[in-house]
Formats: structure tokens, C-alpha cells, sequence
């Protein structure tokens, strides 16, 4: 979905993207990124959307199920929880109203899962800069989505749509903020190619909001 597309649907303007913009500057160190050789930063948060009501659960461990790299299958994962005020943020609820209604049409449950992932890579000349350290993987949900937040200095970032063969179905950058990439999880397999500075005197950076839809806890 293209930038103005989202932007419209949402009824928002600039002012709000900037503000909603500004909650990547308090993100904290992935650890688990970090083992794999990778400079992200991110947050977590998990919500649970019944009824056309998103509610902010306590924070808990993310565990990511169906992950491609075996070190991570069933492994508790324990983030920083969203700041107060990225959960509230009325730009954050739009778009997951927006996308329930994606999700509905692909599965009809009563209660969804929504999990939270805004991230942060970055990568400096010759360093690893890929956004999806595990490869190409499902992320064990029903819906999956990636919105650009922005890029600085970067190069590359190719995000990779396969089917569950392996077969290619598409390959696409997202490139201006605003910009959506939706998936449905079960029939798909995802993966972002590495970033690097177009300037090698400072880092290339990507930011991105992963949200996922599951139906039921995940």
C-alpha cells in the first residue's frame, strides 16, 4: 500500500507522522540481535483487539514460534515495552484498526493478537546491516505487516516475498515513509536484504514498524 493510499485512509497529516516519527529515537538495544553480529534497536508491545477495542496487555516475553533460525524456536525473548506514550498514540491505533480490518479478511476470529515490533537497524561501512538476521522465515501469525517509518544514508533493504515452496513472488523496497507491506504469514515466507551507508562517513539507518495479527495467543 502506497503512502498516500495509508496516509488517506488513515485521515492523518504530516504533523502526525513526524510525532509518530519521534518514537524511534527512544528505542533500546536488541541483545539477541546483537549475538547475531546485528545493530538493531527495537521495542515490543502486545495488545489484544476484541470487539473493536485495543487493549494493551502487561508486558511479556515474545516468543516467535515458527523462526527459521533454530536458535531461536520457542526461545522467550524479553524487550524493552513500548514508552506510554508510543501505546497511546493515536497514529499507532489507526493503523491497527486499519489492518484488523485486513485480518478479518483472512481469518474470522472473535479475538485477535496484535504484537508491536517498531525497529531500528543500523549499519556502518562493512558491518552487517540486515534487518532480518534469521533469513528468509515466517513470523507464526496470521497477518503480517511492515510500514516505513524512514531511511537515512541507506542502501538496500530489499524485502523478499516468497510462498511456502520457496518460489519467488516478490521483491520490493520500501523506500518513502508511509509506505505498507502486508502478508498473509501462513502462506508466505518474508526476508529483508542487508542495509549499508550510502556515505561511509556516518551509519545507514532503517526504520521500520512490524505489526502482527494472530488469532489467539501466539
Amino acid at each position: 500500500m502506497s503512502s498516500f493510499d495509508l496516509t488517506r485512509r488513515l485521515d492523518v497529516g504530516r504533523e502526525a507522522w513526524t510525532r509518530f516519527g519521534r518514537h524511534w529515537e527512544g528505542l533500546a538495544p536488541d541483545p539477541y540481535a546483537a549475538e547475531l553480529g546485528v545493530q538493531r534497536l527495537r521495542r515490543y508491545g502486545h495488545y489484544v483487539l476484541r470487539d473493536g477495542v485495543l487493549r494493551l496487555l502487561p508486558n511479556d516475553a515474545f516468543v516467535q514460534p515458527d523462526d527459521s533460525n533454530p536458535r531461536y524456536i520457542g526461545r522467550n525473548r524479553d524487550f524493552e515495552p513500548l514508552t506510554d506514550a508510543f501505546a497511546r498514540d493515536p497514529l499507532l491505533h489507526g493503523i491497527a484498526q486499519l489492518l484488523s480490518r485486513v485480518a478479518a479478511g483472512l481469518d474470522d476470529a472473535a479475538e485477535w493478537h496484535v504484537k508491536v515490533h517498531p525497529f531500528r537497524v543500523l549499519s556502518v561501512a562493512g558491518g552487517d546491516g540486515r534487518p532480518t538476521p534469521e533469513g528468509l522465515h515466517r513470523d507464526g501469525v496470521t497477518l503480517v505487516s511492515s510500514l516505513m517509518i524512514q531511511r537515512r544514508n541507506a542502501i538496500g533493504g530489499e524485502s523478499t516475498v516468497c510462498d511456502n515452496h520457496g518460489r519467488h513472488l516478490l521483491t520490493t523496497t520500501l523506500d518513502e515513509p508511509g509506505t505498507l507491506l502486508l502478508g498473509d504469514d501462513r502462506r508466505t515466507l518474508h526476508a529483508v536484504s542487508p542495509i549499508r551507508p550510502i556515505d561511509n562517513s556516518g551509519p545507514a539507518q532503517r526504520d521500520v514498524l512490524v505489526i502482527t495479527f494472530a488469532s489467539g495467543p501466539s
